[in-house]
């Protein structure tokens, strides 16, 4: 069994290198993670300078890892295509440092890590911990190499699929359980705080107070605060199928002829 780690945090986080050694218990593990923190770069790919690759030792062991002046989806791309000559049986992306809920998902490098594997045609999963506070990873790796040990076994998760996993910072015996989820809605008040430089010029660092406004059980915002692990199949197809019809109704004829 090969699988490939990755995520958007850098490769010497703590995070990455619970997982991957947590992971190692199944098979073989590559590792293939951004040289620096690479938080909320979303899908973003490298086209207009060359991509470095780097051989290193995982923080505190003799394990070694690929680091990548790019991307998670870089990273994944390499690993999947020219790092390994072994067929890639699964793909994981964490564990994140602070959650990935709602529409955080199309930000987060984390998630994106996963979705380029999904875009390949390759089972994968996001695991992130719910807090940006100093928490232990161990109890979430375990639950990372179960699910992997879950998909590997089922290889039913469909073309195009990753599933988004969320970790309350609980004691193992503090978490209520598993829930199975959609996208919750949130969004940031007070987004950007306004200031002024040494030199008197106004300039503006990206903040935001977390809202969530979805207070629907299947969430996976109301899932985290319930003390639940919060499990949510995404698809990269974000078509809205259901509008296609409607909007072949619309007069777009006369679109052309104002053109």
């Amino acid at each position: 069994m090969h699988i490939l780690v990755t995520n958007d945090d850098g490769v010497h986080a703590e995070g990455i290198r619970v997982l991957a050694l947590e992971l190692e218990k199944l098979g073989t593990v590559t590792v293939v993670a951004p040289d620096r923190e690479r938080s909320a770069t979303g899908h973003a790919i490298t086209m207009h300078h060359p991509l470095r690759v780097e051989e290193v030792r995982l923080a505190g062991t003799e394990r070694g890892a690929y680091m990548v002046n790019g991307t998670p989806s870089d990273c994944v791309k390499l690993g999947i295509e020219a790092l390994t000559t072994e067929r890639v049986d699964l793909v994981v992306s964490g564990i994140n440092r602070g959650p990935n809920l709602g529409t955080d998902v199309l930000y987060s490098g984390t998630v994106s890590g996963a979705l380029e594997a999904a875009i390949s045609g390759l089972p994968a999963f996001a695991i992130s911990l719910a807090t940006y506070e100093e928490w232990p990873y161990e109890y979430a790796a375990r639950f990372a190499r179960a699910l992997a040990e879950e998909i590997l076994q089922r290889r039913d998760l469909p073309p195009g699929t990753l599933l988004n996993v969320n970790v309350p910072c609980l004691e193992p015996s503090e978490i209520s359980g598993v829930r199975i989820t959609r996208l919750g809605l949130r969004r940031y008040k007070k987004v950007f705080d306004q200031r002024i430089d040494p030199r008197g010029k106004t300039y503006y660092w990206l903040a935001g107070e977390v809202v969530d406004l979805d207070d629907d059980p299947d969430a996976d915002t109301t899932a985290i605060r319930n003390n639940y692990i919060s499990i949510t199949p995404l698809h990269f197809d974000l078509t809205q199928h259901g509008l296609i019809p409607r909007l072949k109704e619309w007069d777009l004829t006369r679109c052309l002829a104002l053109s």
